[in-house]
């Protein structure tokens, strides 16, 4: 942690100040949050709970009442800590820290009678960290709608900024494996280059997997080949641009393309693609 410059955890801060996120499983995985090591600390007394949504002022999260808790909560005056713990990915240590708040609001949680959802406002400005976090997170989903159709080529340089393992992967159809080459990648797609007929392959359903480095981490994205050309030179072989379902793209893959994106001049990231690497066999 504490790669971003306070410059940018301030845009990052006052451009989502008032956004919330909900911690999904993907959420979860992204960032890197321990569910199991969450709590709200009253008093000198800690309970487990768990954070339904967060934003850089306050957060909703769902706690078990049965054992005192609301009376503690009165006790304090509504003042209460939530600890955050993250082991973001790549990373050995973990990140802990504790956000003082005040408890807005209390009520059942769906139709139990043991568990309830806290409304808590933060009393400051959370920490760098967590700011960090959620906000890279914030940027790469903002991002992802409004840049989906800048190309990345994958050229040598773009396969390392990006950490690409290789540019020789797999596209699976119809749930079958077929060796292909990525050619480039965007927010909304790639184009790849495999053997076999565009007339049989365009419009059909397929998946595309992309393997990275450091940390290490696969994404299989499903989408749909919406255009089709053929390699000069080379009869068998097809280029393919894929078009993801939006609703398929992991987090994890929207924040390695952000992180290149914004780090990276227009001029270095768009322009034409090497040549042509070796037909997959």
């Amino acid at each position: 942690m504490g790669v971003l410059t306070s410059q940018k955890i301030n845009v990052y801060y006052d451009r989502f100040k008032d956004i919330d996120v909900t911690f999904t499983k993907d959420m979860i995985q992204v960032t890197g949050l321990l569910t199991q090591q969450v709590h709200l600390k009253c008093g000198n007394d800690f309970w487990p709970c768990v954070v339904y949504t967060t934003s850089f002022s306050g957060a909703k999260v769902v706690a078990n009442i049965k054992t005192g808790l609301l009376g503690k909560i009165q006790a304090t005056n509504n003042f209460v800590n939530l600890r955050f713990c993250f082991r973001p990915p790549g990373e050995s240590n973990t990140v802990t820290f504790f956000v003082a708040a005040r408890v807005m609001a209390s009520a059942p949680y769906g139709n139990s009678q043991d568990v309830n959802m806290f409304t808590v406002q933060f009393s400051n400005r959370p920490p760098d960290d967590f700011i960090e976090i959620i906000g890279r997170v914030l940027d790469a989903n903002v991002n992802s709608a409004k840049r989906k159709d800048d190309r990345i080529p994958l050229t040598a340089d773009n396969l390392r900024k990006l950490n690409i393992l290789s540019t020789e992967t797999a596209v699976f159809i119809q749930q079958v494996p077929r060796r292909c080459i990525l050619r480039d990648v965007s927010f909304s797609g790639s184009k790849l280059i495999m053997m076999g007929v565009s007339k049989f392959l365009l419009d059909k359903e397929a998946s595309i997997r992309i393997d990275f480095n450091d940390p290490r981490e696969s994404y299989t994205i499903k989408g749909k080949f919406v255009r089709a050309e053929d390699v000069e030179g080379k009869k068998e072989m097809v280029a393919l641009a894929l078009n993801f379902d939006e609703n398929a793209v992991p987090m994890g893959y929207k924040i390695r393309l952000n992180d290149m994106l914004t780090s990276t001049s227009a001029a270095d990231r768009i322009g034409t693609t090497e040549e042509e690497p070796a037909a997959a066999k």
